[in-house]
């Protein structure tokens, strides 16, 4: 488990320490992000008082993420697995797309950045790749990093053939990722979020680690390739996002951007498909699937009944317009994501208890 610890504390130290070199760079460049400002008709939040504030804050989380895993193994003198750079490609793969659209939101002043199809097809290649490759690599038992069975707490009976497994690999990474995208409109949102449900990824992978059937095929035993590497990495991007929260709080200093809220939802989707845990991550990722949804049913009902459900979405942006405070709404809404991801946890275990 020092491992584990090791991850936890470098990542959370680069980027804590790192966030604020960062800050002063961008700054000295003048790289900020565009602010979607009202006009006649579209109503917006008033943020115009975090004009001038730097995004691409995600560098720092991916900075800390990528010392926190590779020093923890370093320190120990232990080999990465497969899962854990695989998890890695996935991280860091939406990343760049990320860097690519927070590149025109900030030197193109475009506030919305890459075209919404451009950055799909971004997401896809990397997703799919993503997928291809986890069924590869057999370990000396032919265990691959993910296997082509719909999970929840472990492999289902339901078996998915090559395509549409690609397919249903694909949907997770589109949703998460993009889920976390659009959860990225307040001071620290999305990274409390983020922290939260690393967090509970980092107890399911050691729960596993300790009862792998790799130490014996006993009742309840999950096969699962890579839990302590799992473990490992989730601890790395939990402490990334915690540091990166002290400077990212209201009010912010910095802005993730793409390049972090990509970055975080690759992740968080790289963790439900190598723990074998695919159905349980609309819980433990509980607040980003609402977001979404209120996107969801927002566009859908007005293009059926011309009328909308909410004042404006995303539905944290629905809670400004009726007037609570920013901060009143990022904690609310943390305490929601906590109560998610504490009933994901009690019915993972749950299960387990009654093997």
């Amino acid at each position: 488990m020092r491992l584990v610890f090791y991850a936890a504390a470098l990542s959370l130290a680069v980027s804590l320490l790192g966030t604020p070199m960062l800050i002063r760079f961008l700054r000295q460049h003048g790289y900020s992000q565009a602010i979607r400002v009202s006009s006649e008709g579209e109503l917006y939040p008033a943020h115009q008082g975090k004009l001038g504030t730097p995004s691409m804050g995600g560098l720092a989380i991916l900075g800390g993420l990528l010392v926190g895993y590779f020093g923890a193994h370093v320190i120990v003198w232990r080999a990465p697995s497969v899962s854990g750079l695989l998890a890695l490609y996935l991280t860091v793969g939406l990343g760049l797309v990320g860097i690519a659209d927070d590149y025109l939101k900030i030197f193109k002043q475009r506030s919305t950045g890459v075209r919404a199809r451009t950055k799909l097809l971004g997401q896809a290649a990397v997703a799919l790749s993503f997928a291809v490759l986890t069924t590869q690599f057999p370990d000396e038992a032919g265990r691959t990093p993910a296997s082509q069975a719909v999970s929840f707490f472990r492999d289902t009976p339901v078996i998915l053939p090559l395509f549409l497994f690609l397919l249903w690999i694909w949907f997770l990474v589109t949703a998460t990722t993009n889920s976390v995208n659009l959860t990225d409109g307040l001071d620290g949102l999305a990274a409390g979020a983020s922290v939260i449900t690393f967090g509970a990824y980092t107890i399911v992978s050691i729960w596993q680690y300790g009862q792998n059937c790799e130490f014996g095929n006993i009742a309840g035993c999950y096969d699962v390739r890579d839990p302590l590497d799992m473990a490992i990495f989730a601890a790395a991007a939990g402490g990334a996002c915690l540091g990166f929260l002290w400077w990212n709080s209201s009010p912010a200093k910095i802005f993730m951007g793409d390049t972090g809220s990509l970055s975080l939802g690759g992740a968080v989707a790289a963790l439900a498909v190598l723990t074998r845990t695919q159905l349980l991550l609309p819980l433990f990722a509980g607040l980003f699937v609402i977001v979404a949804l209120s996107v969801i049913g927002q566009v859908g009902s007005f293009k059926l009944t011309g009328k909308r459900m909410f004042r404006m979405a995303p539905l944290h942006h629905h809670f400004e317009m009726v007037g609570w405070p920013e901060v009143q709404i990022v904690v609310r809404f943390w305490i929601i994501q906590g109560l998610l991801v504490a009933m994901g946890l009690g019915i993972f275990y749950g299960e387990w208890v009654k093997q």
